[in-house]
């Protein structure tokens, strides 16, 4: 029984998250909408830019920043309409959530930045390239998304489904789809309060905001040009779903490299944190901001 009982709080443990200390900011974009984001780090550092997936907030990335503020200056952005962002009426194109990445890197300071997307947030970071360049960032981290490249994607497997964009009676979306949704991120056991807590964060999207960003108007060669377009280091970290788009990026792409994550959910940096944020660090370390030789 004992041993059970040890077993059982190692796996809540495990289970449970474990939320970073970060500084809240916030900034007003170009057209008039407060984002929020958190930081965490030296100032002085170099900087890490994490963007979130669909309707998700930024503390998503609370491990990530725990960990990678040891040695970086680590940002993560409630995009518009998500987590203590504004939910403004506008903006949830391509387009503009690119512009609002260009203008929180603007308010960073001046040297170069890393930025690492996962899910929608690959979308919206290649958005940020093509519309801004490569000239502010230093690396580009993509995470688990279409990247453009061939072959074409599937259909999503259920457990990746968002829930149903609309309710019958009204502009918020179903809470109980929403929250089989979030469960259904991971492939690891989450605690029920950290379930809850996603949920009803990701739930505050409104129905009309949750579509739009669900249907950016540019073609699939939109993105798979945003990569090539740069030649600044490219981490492509993925499941098996995007396996075969990820090897075709390492053949066709000088300046690439790609991870796979054979058994873990979409929120593969939730699921399995330490090798994820491993992989980072040795990414940024031989390939982004390498360390001076030894004396």
């Amino acid at each position: 029984m004992r041993r059970w009982l040890l077993g059982l709080a190692a796996a809540a443990l495990l289970a449970a998250p474990a939320f970073a200390q970060t500084d809240d900011h916030s900034f007003t974009t170009s057209d008039g909408v407060r984002l929020h984001y958190l930081e965490a780090g030296d100032d002085h550092a170099h900087t890490i830019v994490f963007i979130p997936g669909w309707t998700m907030p930024a503390w998503i990335f609370d491990a990530q920043i725990a960990a990678l503020s040891r040695d970086y200056r680590v940002v993560a952005l409630d995009p518009r309409g998500q987590g203590q962002s504004d939910i403004p009426d506008q903006g949830y194109d391509q387009d503009r959530r690119g512009q609002d990445i260009a203008e929180l890197i603007d308010r960073l300071g001046p040297d170069p930045v890393v930025v690492a997307g996962w899910s929608l947030g690959v979308l919206d970071t290649l958005a940020y390239v093509a519309r801004s360049g490569d000239s502010h960032i230093a690396g580009l981290i993509l995470v688990d998304n279409s990247i453009g490249e061939e072959p074409a994607p599937g259909a999503s497997p259920p457990t990746s489904q968002p829930p149903s964009k609309a309710s019958p009676n009204g502009p918020r979306r179903s809470a109980t789809c929403t929250r089989a949704f979030v469960a259904g991120m991971f492939a690891r056991p989450r605690s029920a309060d950290y379930i809850d807590r996603l949920a009803a964060d990701c739930g505050r999207t409104p129905a009309f905001a949750a579509r739009a960003l669900l249907a950016y108007p540019v073609p699939r060669s939109y993105w798979r040009n945003a990569v090539y377009s740069t030649d600044k280091p490219v981490f492509y970290i993925v499941r098996p779903r995007w396996e075969p788009q990820a090897q075709n990026l390492l053949r066709n792409r000088p300046n690439a490299e790609s991870l796979l994550f054979p058994s873990a959910g979409h929120a593969l940096f939730v699921d399995e944190p330490e090798r994820f944020n491993a992989a980072v660090s040795d990414f940024l370390g031989r390939r982004v901001w390498p360390s001076p030789p030894a004396p």
